[in-house]
């Protein structure tokens, strides 16, 4: 065997082990991400179904209540009594809504540890300066 043919052989090598490498950190990085986008999707089905439960047992409650206290008053004032039901849920409305929009502009970014990882590794393969 010639240094030429060990020399082509020693460069393939290192050039094959290099991509192994290479594809083995990209399969590691889409595992992360596969295993937080199951988190994410688990996530999202938990709290909607929360929100769904909450928002239906709140809306029962609140005609309940609303009924109760309008028969109560029937006579004398359902019509303030209607009117004060009316604007308190119009202000808690728009409280929640402002909430929610707060929540979902601020809220932590989905797959936040894949990016991190993905930007470490751009950063070891930058030159130093």
């Amino acid at each position: 065997m010639t240094d030429s043919d060990r020399t082509s052989n020693g460069l393939f090598a290192s050039a094959r082990r290099l991509l192994d490498g290479g594809l083995a950190t990209v399969e590691n990085r889409l595992e992360l991400f596969s295993v937080e986008l199951k988190e994410e999707k688990l996530r999202l089905l938990e709290l909607l179904l929360l929100t769904a439960g909450a928002v239906f047992f709140a809306v029962m409650a609140l005609t309940t209540v609303t009924i109760g206290v309008v028969v109560l008053f029937w006579e004398s004032a359902r019509g303030y009594v209607l009117g004060a039901f009316s604007l308190i849920y119009a202000t808690a409305a728009v409280w929640s809504f402002v909430k929610l929009r707060n929540k979902l502009r601020n809220g932590p970014m989905p797959f936040s540890d894949s990016l991190s990882e993905i930007k470490k590794d751009r950063e070891c393969l930058q030159p130093p300066n």
